[in-house]
Formats: C-alpha cells, sequence, structure tokens
C-alpha cells in the first residue's frame, strides 16, 4: 500500500493521540478531594505549615481536574461533617471517581489507631483521646462504603507528639493503617518516625509532592518514590517518605506518555537537587547527564548558588557566552586539556569550581589505571567484628572497632579520603561516585565533622543516624559517639 508524507504524519499523530488516550483511560471519572490544614490550635503548639501546605496541595489538584474542597484550621464539629460529605460525594461520583484525602497538622497513634487532631482538641487523660481527635480510620470507612475504584490518602501529619505530658501517648509519629483493596496511603516520614515542618513556607513533604504531581506519565507509585528521592535529599536524610498501596489499576495525576526508566531517572535526580543550594549535587547532575533537557537550569542555578556563595569584596564573575562555549566544549569531549584552556582563559570563571572538579576526576580516574591492586587485611579482620558502634572515648584518629564491617580498623580521618560504599544520591550512576573520593564532593574538616556529629547528639533519637549514609549507618553512629567524648 503506497502511502504519502501526509499521511504517514497523520497516522504517526493518531497512535500518539491513541497512546495518550489510554492514559487518560486509566484515570477517567470524577476527581474529589478533601483537603485539611490545621496550624492554629488554642491547647497545643501551633504550627506553621499546615495551612499554606493545604493551600498549595489545593492549587496543584485543582490544576489537575480535582474538585476539591478546602478546610483550614477546623475544629472537630467541622471536620466530622466534611469527611461525612466527602464520602456522600464518592458515592454520587461512582465506581469509577477517585478520591483523595489529604491532611497537614497535629496526628497521635493510641493503641495502633491514628487520630487526627481538630484544633480545638484539649485532652487531660489519652482515654479521652476519641472524644477529642478523628480517627483517621473515618476516611478510610467513607472510602470503602463508596466502593470507587481508586482512593488515595495523604498524610503528612508525622510532627512530634503535642501531649507529651500525657504518658500513655509516648510514641512518635503514625501507625501503619489497613486499608480496603484499591487504597493507596502515603505518609510523611516513616512509620513511628517524626517529619520536619522545614524552614519555609512549607512542608518539605508537600513541597516535594506539589513539584511532582505535574510531571506527565508518571505512575502513582513512581511519584512518590522520587518525592521520597526528593525529601531524603532536602533533610540530608533525617526524613523518609512512606508509602503502601494495594491499587488494582494504574493511576497518573497528570496524564502522557510513559516515561523510560533512564528518563525516570533523570527526572528524580533533578528533582533531588534543583532546589538545592549546595553546588555538588549540581555539578554531579550536569556530569551525569550534560545532554538533559534540564542542562540549562543546572547551569543557572548552579551560577546562582556561586553567586549567593561569593563575599561582597569579590569582583563580579564574567559569564560571558565565551565561558559557555569553552565550558561546553570541555564536557562535549571530556578531555582535561579542554577543561584546562577553560581555567587558563578563566581562572575565576563562573564554571572554575566545576573544571576543577573535572580535572581531579580525571586525574585520579588515570591514577587508578596505573596503580597496583593491594588488599587491605583489616576489612577482613573488620568483617568478623560485631557490628557495635563505639563510645565517647573514640578520636578523630582512633581505628572503629564497631560500626560496619568496611569501615571497622579505619579512623575518621581516614575514612574521609576514601571512596564512599553507597551513592551520595539515590540514582546517581556508579561511575560518578563508585571508587571516588569522599573529598571530592565534601569538605571533611574536622570542625565540619565535629558539628555534624553534634547535630545527631541533640537530636537523642536514632533516627537521626538510621539514614543511608555513604559509609553506612555505622559511620553516623560513629559519629554521634565521638562528638558525644567532645570531639578529641
Amino acid at each position: 500500500m503506497r502511502v504519502t508524507i501526509g499521511r504517514m504524519a497523520l497516522l504517526i499523530a493518531v497512535m500518539v493521540w491513541g497512546m495518550a488516550q489510554s492514559v487518560l483511560a486509566q484515570t477517567d471519572g470524577p476527581r474529589i478531594a478533601l483537603i485539611v490544614g490545621n496550624g492554629g490550635y488554642s491547647s497545643v503548639t501551633p504550627l506553621d505549615n499546615p495551612v499554606p501546605d493545604a493551600e498549595l496541595m489545593a492549587r496543584t489538584l485543582e490544576a489537575r481536574g480535582f474538585e476539591v474542597t478546602v478546610l483550614l484550621d477546623a475544629n472537630q464539629v467541622t471536620m466530622n461533617r466534611a469527611i461525612a460529605q466527602f464520602g456522600r460525594d464518592l458515592r454520587k461520583g461512582g465506581k469509577e471517581a477517585t478520591g483523595l484525602f489529604y491532611y497537614a497538622g497535629h496526628a497521635v497513634q493510641s493503641f495502633g489507631s491514628n487520630f487526627l487532631l481538630p484544633t480545638d482538641a484539649s485532652l487531660g487523660n489519652a482515654a479521652d483521646l476519641s472524644l477529642v481527635g478523628v480517627p483517621a480510620q473515618a476516611v478510610l470507612r467513607q472510602m470503602f462504603s463508596a466502593k470507587n475504584k481508586t482512593n488515595i490518602v495523604i498524610l503528612d501529619a508525622c510532627r512530634n507528639n503535642p501531649f507529651d505530658a500525657i504518658p500513655e501517648l509516648n510514641d512518635n509519629g503514625l501507625a501503619e493503617m489497613k486499608s480496603p483493596t484499591g487504597t493507596f496511603l502515603a505518609y510523611s516520614t516513616a512509620p513511628g518516625a517524626v517529619a520536619l515542618d522545614g524552614t519555609g513556607d512549607n512542608s518539605p513533604f508537600t513541597k516535594a509532592l506539589a513539584n511532582q504531581i505535574p510531571v506527565a506519565g508518571v505512575p502513582i507509585e513512581q511519584l512518590f518514590k522520587n518525592v521520597r528521592v526528593e525529601v531524603i535529599a532536602q533533610t540530608d536524610g533525617q526524613q523518609t517518605p512512606w508509602d503502601s498501596s494495594s491499587l488494582t489499576g494504574d493511576f497518573f495525576f497528570t496524564a502522557g506518555v510513559a516515561l523510560s526508566e533512564e528518563e525516570q531517572a533523570e527526572e528524580q535526580l533533578w528533582a533531588s537537587v534543583k532546589n538545592s543550594t549546595d553546588p555538588v549535587p549540581v555539578v554531579l547532575f550536569m556530569r551525569g547527564y550534560p545532554n538533559s533537557k534540564y542542562i540549562d537550569e543546572a547551569r543557572d542555578l548552579l551560577d546562582r548558588i556561586v553567586d549567593a556563595e561569593r563575599t561582597p569584596a569579590e569582583e563580579p564573575v564574567d559569564t560571558t557566552a565565551e565561558q559557555q562555549r569553552l565550558i561546553g566544549l570541555a564536557q562535549s569531549s571530556g578531555e582535561a586539556a579542554d577543561y584546562e584552556a577553560y581555567l587558563s582563559a578563566f581562572p575565576e570563571g563562573i564554571y572554575a569550581e566545576f573544571a576543577a572538579f573535572e580535572l581531579k576526576i580525571l586525574a585520579e580516574k588515570a591514577e587508578r589505571e596505573t596503580a597496583e591492586p593491594s588488599t587491605d587485611d583489616s576489612v577482613v579482620v573488620a568483617s568478623r567484628a560485631a557490628a557495635v558502634p563505639m563510645g565517647p572515648e573514640l578520636t578523630f584518629q582512633m581505628p572503629f572497632t564497631g560500626g560496619d564491617p568496611a569501615i571497622i580498623g579505619k579512623s575518621i580521618e581516614e575514612l574521609v579520603t576514601l571512596s564512599p560504599l553507597f551513592a551520595p544520591i539515590e540514582g546517581l550512576p556508579e561511575e560518578l561516585w563508585k571508587e571516588q573520593s569522599c573529598s571530592n564532593c565534601h569538605q571533611w574538616t574536622k570542625d565540619a565533622l565535629c558539628t555534624q556529629g553534634t547535630t545527631y547528639v541533640k537530636a537523642d533519637n536514632d533516627n537521626a543516624v538510621s539514614k543511608k549514609h555513604p559509609y553506612g549507618g555505622g559511620f553516623k553512629l560513629n559519629l554521634r559517639a565521638w562528638a558525644s567524648g567532645g570531639c578529641k
């Protein structure tokens, strides 16, 4: 059969339209959302973020076609009435409706059940919790009664327990809930852990979620994985969002052609660095994805970070087209000579730090290729030792006798010059970190490490030191022990 160019273009357009429609078909039906943001508490500690968080989520979901009801600083009666109306709306929406409940504010768990706290909640005895709180299970019951295909519950509520004076309510965070089939549950942090309020207008979790929802063609499971990566990066590993799913079909907040695994990895890494104030992850992204659609944004971000770190006494750095041309040439070739040419022409240029970093990587790679392999017997001995952190007697130069097997027998002073055991940023290609020196990316001076270890001591819980680290959790535990002894 003969097909003209015009007809071929039409056929391709129809195929692309068909793929988009197949994604859209998976999310047909009304989208109904109830958003609650409680911050203005009268009897417990007020919270700054929940109201701005609820407003941000409302705008984000309305742009995705949701019919949104918003409650701000709601009391118990208002919350119960709104949840009942939410259930009626879902039942009216029919089997293909999508229901979404979002809550930001105080919440507590008792005997394995979670209670959302209205702003008028006042509690003197744990036995009265069910009388002043709103059981999170009430939302799930309304969803179950509607028997609609897809339901989503998002709880940005795992801040510290506001009733810490009541001994029976000493559990941190929220308990993991059981939900009916067809439900996706998302928590701002892991069950039993405490989430951070953040330093801006929005919590790290809600801010990351609002960033990810507009990305087209990403299924909900992958979207919340991307949120998790972004929050871990923004909180320096102090908060890990959690989710569980009993969905039986695909759901997309934003329809579109699904991304490939490589595209998803790129999106995930960019999401974790695009709000960074540290030049290192931005440089790593530029090196890993030199042809990314975000490369210009990454360069602009690097420019802003460098400008912010520059002291007022310094002269403005030239950012001419010639600098862009030379650094682009160096990135394309990957040759040390091209990076040296840039530094020779612009020793104080805006990309000088980037070029110097690349030259160091290339030099170390060349050195490794000519070096003879060696065997570190201490690693063999350490692997037999118990993975128990040391105490405050630990010094900067003292070899570890406890912790992860791979770090036993090495001191803090030695480890900061060696290679990481795990990727410093989830999703980072191995060639960018494996067998590279940690000092390439971190200014791990004794004073800086003491400050980091002191932060773990002040946290006074294992959550801060339990998250993944380039040297594993054992390094953080030992760092905390060293700081507790005065960073000797």
